[in-house]
């Protein structure tokens, strides 16, 4: 789920400001989607098998069969949940990747199907959120508009919206999530880089289609949040190092460049980035009135126009001019013009979660700022939780787990890593360089001119804000116009995961099966 771990990012930014770029790659990965505390080595772990052979034996897979109906059509499916074995060179086992597939029954001819790889982010999230969410025959009912928790236990329902019926799909849980697990001869840190995961994940790919014969078929990416990292580094590695030319790519909730997202000394990016969600957040919640489509075109021209260059100048600025664009500040989101003036016009996300709705005791939800709950601290200056976290990891833990028992007929002892932190420190790579895969995206397009990109963003998303990615794909000066028409752009009202939003659920859908005509 969430664009990149999620689970207590508390820390002041004023504190994260002065760290470095290494530290700062670690802590917003585990920020972003739910990261949890990692778990100490319970004493009674199974033993570890004595030799290789036994190491490399590859798991039985389980397949079900049942069907859903989607769009008034029953279909008729195979689940299959499995672990396939990543090797090294030489043959030996490294890891087994967990994951779940769900083929249409009595397709002849696999060539016209479709076949989507769907992983959401973190990093140290496991697949269940698009699975749960979105994508999958089976879906999680929140009640409402998705912003009021479920009565637990929380159930699953058929998802009448899902894409089974024109995509087959696939389910992958990166290494130490889920179930999937480094082997006795593998060594778990081997997995947790950027590169070192576009590597695993794009031989789990491989391996895949080989053994399934899809290489013919249709092939789509679909990565929520950090996934969206993976994914555009995916498509440009599956296609240089195995020659696999993808349809497509959809980023969901996503960013391409850190720096999108980073609020450091001297940079100013995050804030102008963030802009335009603060004011859409601040229509939601009352706090300013107008038509919200006029207020967004106004905050993303005031952000990367006037208000760009009034940061630009710093202490430089002009009394008047600072004044002047606090006030059209505090008119786009609902904050008062002193405390723009006095935070130097600049309010950082997890600021802007406490004050937006300080009077009435509430703090706002970092991946769905529709999310409003009583505030614990009244006199913290930043948001002290994220409600809209609270609100969906207990739902999506518990129906997972009780899905794959009870219905996919999977059984393990080890425990599901829906979030983790066992996967930190995460390795971003050693140059020292703010993550940004935004240049191998396009190189993939640019090789594959027939590469299509779909980028699905939320007005109410604290954690990826949707102007991020145009932003980043904006900076690609050498790209030519007729490549730039190979990206999509679409947006929706809720949340980082806005498929828990009914009218967004509907809407999505669409947009994918739009997406996915030949």
């Amino acid at each position: 789920m969430f664009p990149l771990c999620k689970s207590c990012f508390r820390t002041n930014i004023r504190v994260i400001m002065k760290m470095s770029f290494s530290t700062l790659h670690i802590l917003l990965a585990i920020a972003l989607l739910h990261p949890v505390s990692a778990q100490e080595k319970p004493a009674d772990e199974p033993k570890k098998p004595d030799t290789k052979e036994e190491s490399a034996k590859k798991p039985e897979p389980v397949s079900i069969k049942s069907k859903v109906t989607i769009a008034g059509q029953s279909v008729p499916y195979t689940a299959t949940t499995g672990k396939l074995v990543l090797r090294d060179d030489k043959g030996d086992a490294k890891a087994s990747v967990f994951h779940i597939t769900y083929t249409r029954d009595g397709i002849k001819d696999t060539k016209d199907r479709p076949v989507m790889f769907a992983f959401n982010g973190g990093p140290g999230s496991s697949s269940v959120w698009l699975h749960l969410g979105i994508l999958g025959p089976k879906r999680i009912a929140f009640p409402g508009d998705g912003t009021q928790p479920v009565e637990p236990p929380a159930r699953l329902i058929d998802n009448d919206l899902s894409m089974l019926d024109v995509c087959d799909l696939v389910f992958i849980d990166p290494v130490s999530t889920g179930y999937s697990r480094a082997e006795k001869d593998g060594n778990p840190k081997d997995f947790h880089g950027l590169q070192q995961d576009i590597d695993s994940v794009g031989d789990f790919i491989r391996i895949w289609m080989t053994e399934h014969k899809r290489w013919a078929s249709p092939k789509y990416l679909c990565g929520e949040s950090y996934g969206g990292i993976r994914a555009a580094g995916l498509a440009q590695h599956l296609q240089e190092r195995y020659g696999m030319s993808l349809n497509g790519v959809i980023l969901l909730s996503s960013l391409l460049d850190y720096r999108t997202l980073i609020g450091a000394q001297g940079s100013h990016l995050a804030d102008q980035v963030f802009l335009p969600t603060f004011a859409t957040t601040a229509h939601f919640h009352k706090k300013i009135q107008g038509e919200r489509e006029e207020i967004l075109r106004e905050a993303r021209e005031f952000a990367f126009g006037g208000y760009g260059v009034a940061l630009m100048k710093g202490n430089e600025i002009p009394s008047a001019e600072k004044e002047a664009v606090a006030a059209k500040l505090s008119k786009l989101t609902g904050i008062p013009v002193e405390t723009w003036i006095r935070k130097s016009l600049r309010i950082d996300p997890f600021e802007f979660r406490k004050e937006l709705l300080r009077e009435e005791g509430k703090v706002i939800g970092r991946f769905d700022a529709r999310v409003a709950w009583a505030t614990t601290d009244p006199n913290a200056t930043s948001a002290e939780y994220d409600p809209s976290y609270s609100l969906a990891i207990g739902a999506f833990s518990t129906a997972m787990l009780a899905y794959l028992g009870d219905e996919l007929g999977w059984q393990e002892d080890s425990h599901y890593e829906v979030l983790t932190g066992k996967v930190g420190p995460w390795s971003f790579g050693s140059d020292n360089r703010i993550v940004n895969l935004t240049g191998r995206l396009s190189s993939a397009i640019r090789d594959n001119p027939k590469l299509r990109v779909l980028v699905m963003g939320a007005h109410a998303d604290l954690a990826t804000p949707p102007e991020g990615v145009p932003y980043s794909l904006r900076q690609e000066l050498d790209l030519p116009e007729e490549i730039r028409k190979q990206f999509t752009f679409t947006y929706y009202d809720a949340g980082h995961m806005f498929y828990i939003n009914p009218p967004d659920l509907v809407k999505s859908r669409a947009d994918l099966l739009e997406f996915l005509k030949p």
